[in-house]
């Protein structure tokens, strides 16, 4: 299945919706619930919402290298990003939640600058990857959908809305075409008709099958993905943490 050509503009709206969704969910926590842990290994809540702060401004930054023409990287340097993470975690709730508005605020404002031509500006991510401006949004929503799931605060991957889910599989899914840490499996979604092969480049000798949103819980690596079947019955693959 291909992946789903990013529409910058389409993409912004729905961050803006799944914001407010993220930024309710948190609103609803006890004063003390940022201290508690979240479903990622070693992070308080208070880390997760933190990272979901500065990601927004990071992001951000991708739009205004779009936006300017000048090049203008995610962070600073190799070792912000976990500092600031550090750094804000421990602050009380409202804080939490006015840095999740105003990033949120200075990420659409960022996106809203970007002139139809800056979308095919190339920007670079964090990791090194180089990717269009054009997909900047679309890796927000992800950001923002995904990470309301890790707070452990009620929605889970059965919740996420029917076209992120869809569209969040297939471009997971594409992202391992051809790893080589895995041995190749067929994806098969059971739910749009759409499969894949991933892993190493070889005939697979697995197929994993479930509806979409099972399928891309366990893709990103977040339960729960009752209804898999695993055919010839076994057990499931080990998948690299993305």
């Amino acid at each position: 299945m291909t992946v789903q050509r990013p529409d910058p503009a389409l993409d912004a709206v729905a961050v803006r919706e799944a914001t407010d969704r993220f930024v309710a969910a948190v609103s609803a926590l006890p004063a003390d619930g940022v201290a508690e842990p979240s479903l990622l290994p070693g992070w308080t809540r208070g880390h997760l919402l933190t990272h979901v702060a500065r990601n927004a401004d990071a992001l951000a930054n991708l739009l205004i290298w779009a936006g300017t023409g000048v090049e203008t990287p995610m962070y600073a340097d190799a070792t912000s990003r976990d500092r600031a993470i550090e750094e804000g975690a421990g602050r009380p709730l409202d804080d939490h939640l006015a840095d999740l508005r105003a990033s949120a605020e200075r990420f659409e404002r960022a996106a809203a600058q970007v002139p139809p031509s800056g979308w095919a500006t190339q920007v670079t991510l964090r990791s090194g990857r180089v990717i269009a401006a054009a997909e900047v949004p679309w890796r927000r929503l992800g950001e923002v959908w995904l990470h309301l799931v890790d707070l452990g605060i009620g929605p889970t991957t059965a919740d996420l809305p029917a076209d992120f889910a869809a569209r969040e599989l297939a471009s997971l899914a594409d992202g391992l075409t051809g790893h080589e840490g895995i041995a190749a499996v067929r994806l098969e979604d059971t739910e749009s008709g759409a499969s894949w092969t991933i892993g190493a480049a070889a005939e697979p000798d697995l197929t994993v099958s479930a509806a979409t949103r099972p399928l891309l819980a366990w893709v990103s690596g977040r339960g729960p993905y009752e209804g898999l079947t695993v055919t010839p019955d076994g057990p499931l693959p080990v998948l690299p943490p993305l």
